[in-house]
């Protein structure tokens, strides 16, 4: 059986007046090998990563950060080889995988949903498409669909375009495999997280491709934790997650997140 908790010296330096270091359980756990803005870049910034950093030096832990492919990630969380996930968005089939918080840090909520007060963020899925393309979302329905929408492997994006009635393309690792899959007619859209999004009009695809002015989703992102993990040790979990609410419920963190979605709707 994997060791869920690690005992060390950890630095803790998230806030200033903080100690230095502090004595307490590491927490090994893992996110996508990709940069999404705001939220996390692969050198461990963005509001993730100051968010948990924050829920690790009040609670006295260490987070362990491993990066990689997704799919890898929610497996290994359901293998019980690292103790979560992050940021996960709820679906029903995921809660085979980890575990959601729930209703007060308790493991699971009510009728089987998370409850969203214990989120880490909010962000939302568009469609992009080329530019002067058919296809088309007016929040209710696609019209013009004449070929195949793109998304992420393992993305839960997949779930809402099938229950469209889409046809889909789950082939694509990257943000970018899409575009380039889009760009060379493959797929006629791709559903794309809102970070990707504002970073790809960044880049040269910027001048081929148009995003759709009305979310295709937005929805809730959680840390989870594995089955095993919230069995052997439930108060550490609770506390967690309630830590994760208070630390975003924070002014000093909403002052960040006010700065860093600032920042990027000004890049935008």
């Amino acid at each position: 059986m994997p060791r869920f908790v690690r005992y060390g010296l950890i630095a803790c330096c998230v806030a200033a007046g903080a100690p230095l270091f502090a004595a307490g359980p590491t927490v090994p756990l893992c996110f996508e090998r990709q940069e999404v803005l705001p939220w996390r870049t692969l050198d461990g910034g963005g509001l993730n990563f100051e968010l948990l950093g924050e829920v690790a030096r009040r609670l006295g832990i260490a987070f362990d950060y491993q990066s990689m492919p997704w799919k890898r990630c929610l497996a290994q969380v359901k293998a019980n080889q690292v103790s979560g996930a992050f940021a996960v968005s709820f679906s029903r089939e995921r809660e085979a995988l980890g575990v959601y918080p729930g209703p007060h840090g308790q493991a699971g909520g009510a009728a089987g949903q998370a409850d969203p007060d214990k989120r880490m963020h909010v962000d939302r899925y568009v469609l992009v498409r080329r530019k002067g393309g058919r296809v088309d979302w007016d929040g209710r329905r696609f019209a013009n669909v004449d070929g195949r929408i793109g998304f992420q492997l393992g993305y839960s994006v997949g779930d809402f375009l099938r229950a469209q009635n889409v046809p889909v393309d789950e082939g694509s690792q990257q943000a970018d495999e899409l575009l380039q899959k889009l760009l060379a007619g493959r797929l006629v859209a791709a559903a794309l997280g809102g970070g990707d999004a504002v970073r790809l009009m960044h880049t040269p695809y910027a001048q081929d491709i148009e995003v759709l002015p009305v979310p295709l989703v937005e929805k809730p992102y959680y840390l989870i934790l594995s089955h095993a993990f919230v069995a052997q040790h439930p108060g550490l979990a609770a506390r967690i997650w309630n830590t994760i609410e208070q630390v975003r419920t924070s002014p000093a963190y909403r002052r960040r997140e006010r700065e860093l979605a600032g920042q990027q709707g000004a890049a935008h």
